[in-house]
């Protein structure tokens, strides 16, 4: 694993680390400013628990959960994807500038939005690290590169040899043989 891959991912797994924490220890912080995001995913989706505080704390847990992982390097493509997943709604509940009255806090918002932004930027570019080993699209169309050059080559020595077998099959017909 390279230096940046050692150094980088714990880094970007803190900041989830820290949060989740936060969130699983006090979700009645955060609930109220959750509210207006996650009631409506809340009623569309059967499976999710009623309350906000509930959902406040299963966020935080996944954080958590995906932040040691990413940190600790044990899965870090799934443990990027779920931290992007918990990202967006994180995001959109507590950095909405687009409310904010004052210029100073609309300022300060979306300061924190961009952010979230590009950490979740940087989750889409873990998720998507092979760790320097190519992925399994690069390998399959490596694979059928190699086979068309080898049916070219085999196309090639056919052609050669066939050549001279007609030219020999005819001068035998020729001669009765």
């Amino acid at each position: 694993m390279s230096l940046l891959r050692i150094l980088g991912r714990p880094m970007l797994a803190s900041m989830f680390v820290a949060g989740g924490l936060s969130s699983v220890r006090s979700p009645h912080a955060v609930a109220p400013v959750a509210e207006p995001v996650v009631r409506p995913v809340a009623d569309r989706v059967s499976v999710l628990p009623d309350r906000t505080e509930q959902l406040v704390r299963l966020n935080g847990a996944v954080q958590v959960a995906g932040g040691v992982l990413l940190g600790l390097g044990r899965c870090p493509r799934l443990s990027a994807l779920a931290l992007a997943a918990t990202l967006v709604p994180t995001t959109l509940a507590a950095h909405r500038f687009w409310e904010a009255g004052e210029s100073s806090d609309r300022a300060q918002q979306r300061i924190h939005f961009l952010k979230n932004l590009s950490m979740l930027g940087g989750l889409l570019i873990t998720a998507d690290d092979t760790g320097g080993a190519p992925s399994l699209l690069w390998r399959s169309r490596h694979a059928a590169q190699g086979l068309r050059h080898d049916a070219h080559v085999v196309r090639r020595s056919v052609r050669a040899t066939a050549g001279p077998a007609v030219a020999v099959g005819g001068a035998r017909a020729k001669l009765g043989l």
